[in-house]
């Protein structure tokens, strides 16, 4: 059930705009401005296109393309003139909105951060991809965490970008900061399609969590992008999904948190995010609720190292044209050089 993709909006519910974003190729300042405004119009088509829209979402790369090209000149911060356009583009139409940008980074390479404005124009939550895609994506680890925000309607809202959707404990750790929509945000390009669907629907299942989740589109010349904007229900079931691969498409939806919350509260069966913590707590009372699990307690204390480490081929990201790292994580390059 998606209310005809949002045209019937229900009390409870928060209606998806997922802009299949056609695929941009931005190489100067002017490129970049000319992408701004092109973000900014689709906002305008968002709310035009559905007065019940809450929420407009753009993918990975909307503003900078794929080619991984880190010149200063292009990149953002967070008080530049980008970040204000869709600012203003929120308030001018009422709407949030969800964007992605390449964000400078003086100590080191750059971040690649998304942003969720609000329809007042002001950033209700900011996050640093954890999970760069390597070794094709040269960006600066997250070092935020993944933050979680109150967002239209009484939702709760996190966001995560493209590869951090294939790691599960990503989205496990929405779903414990209380996300019940999380969003993920994307430059996939075709031959990551099944991965993509099947994990979308695994992330939203596994986590009693409504994801929403959208790629670039259409192809640069290069790079060939594959849409894809997917909506899935707490259940795990696709409600709405791009097949058409039709740049510039906005596949809607509504999601209903008010059930995700009754589910995460009365279910018995497969309520997973709860179950995770207090394992057989039929058999016991509360459950067991240690760490039985070697490769958390191993991450945290720095010791994590697979059965197979020393015959892992690929550990950098020469093999792509960038030049093997020296500095370590949490360095900045003056550190680095001293």
């Amino acid at each position: 059930m998606n209310g005809l993709g949002g045209l019937n909006k229900s009390e409870n519910g928060v209606v998806l705009g997922l802009v299949q974003l056609k695929l941009p190729n931005v190489v100067t300042k002017d490129d970049l401005a000319a992408q701004t405004a092109r973000i900014v119009e689709l906002v305008g088509k968002a709310r035009r296109n559905m007065g019940t829209m809450d929420l407009v979402v753009f993918p990975e790369y909307a503003l900078h393309g794929l080619s991984m090209d880190i010149n200063p000149e292009i990149m953002c911060t967070m008080d530049g003139p980008e970040v204000a356009a869709f600012k203003q583009a929120c308030i001018d139409n009422a709407i949030w909105g969800c964007f992605s940008i390449m964000e400078l980074n003086p100590g080191g390479m750059p971040y690649n951060s998304g942003l969720i404005i609000d329809d007042e124009g002001e950033v209700r939550l900011y996050y640093r991809k954890m999970h760069p895609w390597v070794p094709v994506e040269p960006w600066e680890p997250g070092d935020q965490g993944i933050p979680v925000c109150d967002g239209p309607n009484g939702s709760k809202i996190a966001l995560i970008i493209c590869h951090d959707g294939m790691f599960p404990e990503m989205a496990r750790e929405c779903a414990y900061k209380g996300a019940e929509i999380m969003i993920r945000t994307a430059g996939y390009t075709a031959p990551i399609r099944d991965s993509w669907k099947f994990t979308n629907q695994s992330n939203a299942f596994c986590n009693l969590m409504a994801t929403a989740n959208v790629c670039m589109c259409g192809s640069d010349g290069t790079f060939d992008s594959m849409g894809e904007g997917m909506i899935c229900n707490f259940d795990g079931a696709v409600i709405a999904h791009g097949t058409s691969g039709r740049a510039d498409e906005i596949i809607t939806a509504e999601i209903r948190p008010d059930l995700i919350r009754e589910a995460r509260t009365g279910w018995g069966v497969e309520n997973n995010p709860y179950q995770f913590g207090h394992r057989g707590y039929v058999a016991v009372k509360g459950g067991a609720q240690d760490c039985p699990y070697t490769y958390m307690t191993d991450l945290a204390a720095g010791q994590y190292r697979l059965p197979w480490e020393d015959e892992v081929k690929v550990t950098d990201g020469t093999d792509f044209g960038f030049p093997a790292p020296t500095r370590l994580y949490g360095e900045t390059k003056k550190d680095a050089a001293e």
